[in-house]
């Protein structure tokens, strides 16, 4: 599933692989693994894929709302 929102995540903005490719430094062949499935990115390539499209991460759950930037690594 998360091949398909980096796929939506990118063509919202009219990015094309190449695009995020330069933005990110993540090959062009590396892109279309992730977004085809074939295989997983790390949880701070996505955000690195996610700042490129202007996107960003929350997770929500009753009121709490997380973000990568108030999650200090040692709370993991």
């Amino acid at each position: 599933m998360i091949g398909k929102i980096l796929k939506t995540m990118r063509k919202c903005n009219n990015l094309k692989q190449s695009d995020i490719s330069n933005l990110t430094g993540i090959p062009q062949n590396t892109l279309s693994q992730y977004e085809n499935e074939v295989i997983q990115p790390t949880f701070e390539t996505i955000k690195k894929i996610a700042d490129a499209c202007n996107f960003k991460i929350n997770f929500i759950n009753k009121g709490i709302t997380l973000t990568p930037e108030n999650i200090s690594r040692k709370e993991i």
